[in-house]
């Protein structure tokens, strides 16, 4: 088994402390935020092939991920968008997140990080041209670190478009969904930088953007964590939307957890309820976040999910 930690929220850079007990205590307990079920999910050595942490800050857990690699081998999705602050309140600085990316790479290998500039959101203040810069600043930064860049283009949910038009009414920006011809010509020329800094240009679950000189991602990849562990970790392709390639895995995060402040976020509908939710957690409980009419009704998940 696979363990995302996680799509839905930032572990991290948050919820650190509670990942880090749950490793101890050998298993979480997790919430289906579509049906209310509840799962336990073991996190030990010989039920865990890998872990894939997805993070815009890695500080926070960095001194411990011996811990982590002792349970199993890990690849980090580190995104590093260096937006303006109307777009992601939150954030570490760029250089910041940089020095950690490189930091992290010296430490564990170059294999171990996948860039992340994603979502690709097209405002008054981050047109077209305004990315191709911002991008090749990065690139260049992160040069020699990382091999592979992985991008995607803000998919507009009604979510998302609701917080994209509070940001839009506070700081006065306006932002926009081209169409998709405007899309794939940015996409080929980041692809373009990508390759002139020695990385490999994937788009995440967006197939018919993949520019000439770019491929479909695979985010959850079990060759590369293969490629970390020196061995073979084995898992089949079970998307979990459309034109999304990766490999198996069980995420353990909760949605509306996340309190970065990005308004482009399709993991947070409410920035004010991820941040009472992340004021609310417990980093001693079993779940990252639940109700609390759930916290006692966890059931084993069925063998048969976990490899």
């Amino acid at each position: 088994m696979i363990v995302s930690a996680s799509y839905k929220t930032d572990i991290p850079a948050f919820y650190a402390a509670w990942f880090l007990r749950r490793l101890a205590a050998g298993f979480c307990r997790t919430v289906n935020p579509w049906g209310g079920q509840t799962y336990e999910i073991p996190l030990t050595a010989d039920t865990v092939d890998g872990f894939v942490l997805w993070t815009r800050n890695i500080r926070p857990l960095a001194p411990d991920l011996d811990r982590v690699a002792a349970v199993a081998p890990y690849v980090v999705q580190f995104t590093v968008t260096g937006y303006p602050r109307a777009l992601e309140a939150s954030t570490i600085p760029a250089k910041q997140a940089i020095d950690d990316l490189r930091g992290l790479c010296r430490r564990a290998g170059p294999r171990v990080a996948v860039w992340r500039y994603d979502p690709i959101l097209f405002t008054d203040a981050t047109p077209a041209d305004w990315h191709r810069g911002n991008f090749a600043a990065i690139a260049r930064s992160l040069a020699g670190t990382v091999d592979e860049v992985v991008v995607s283009f803000a998919h507009i949910y009604r979510k998302t478009r609701r917080n994209l038009e509070v940001a839009a009414a506070h700081s006065k920006l306006t932002w926009r969904d081209p169409p998709d011809d405007e899309k794939t010509a940015l996409a080929a020329d980041l692809a373009g930088i990508a390759a002139d800094h020695g990385m490999a240009f994937r788009v995440c679950a967006q197939a018919h953007l993949v520019p000439p000189g770019g491929a479909p991602a695979r985010c959850i990849d079990a060759d590369r964590l293969s490629a970390v562990a020196g061995r073979t970790i084995g898992a089949p392709v079970k998307g979990n939307r459309d034109d999304c390639l990766c490999h198996r895995s069980r995420d353990i995060g909760a949605y509306d957890t996340c309190p970065h402040g990005c308004v482009y976020c399709y993991a947070v509908t409410s920035p004010a309820t991820a941040k009472r939710r992340y004021a609310a957690h417990d980093p001693k409980g079993e779940f990252l976040f639940a109700p609390a009419s759930q916290r006692s009704s966890a059931r084993r998940m069925p063998e048969n999910i976990h490899r």
